[in-house]
């Protein structure tokens, strides 16, 4: 029914870390840039904070880049994990969440991770 798509898997696969580490980047940029906001708002130590925002900066852009694409889909599906014990045992939302700020989100990060760490992000790494 619809023509060979596997030839443009490694392309996929590009376009899906840059998705995943722009979400990242963008997440670690907003933690350096006010720490102390952040850590008030999540209810984390300053500087807990700032090593989760410099992780998944620099997580992000190996991700996107392609460097070190395993080890860095760890790190990050493990600042996921984080996110997603905080979100359901201590602040207690919903799948969905209130405002759509449920757990549902850092899901979805998840499973991308998973893609970029079985398949080693594609053809086109370091």
């Amino acid at each position: 029914m619809f023509p060979r798509l596997e030839p443009f898997t490694a392309y996929a696969l590009v376009f899906l870390r840059l998705m995943a580490g722009l979400v990242f980047i963008d997440s670690g940029y907003n933690d350096l840039k006010s720490p102390d906001v952040r850590s008030t708002s999540l209810g984390l130590p300053k500087g807990l904070l700032v090593f989760l925002g410099v992780a998944e900066l620099l997580g992000g852009i190996a991700v996107i880049v392609g460097f070190l694409t395993q080890l860095a889909s760890i790190g990050l599906i493990l600042v996921m994990l984080g996110a997603l014990q905080k979100k359901i045992f201590v602040w207690k939302t919903g799948f969905w969440g209130k405002d759509g700020l449920g757990w549902n989100y850092e899901l979805i990060i998840v499973s991308m991770l998973l893609v970029i760490l079985c398949t080693n992000g594609g053809r086109f790494v370091f």
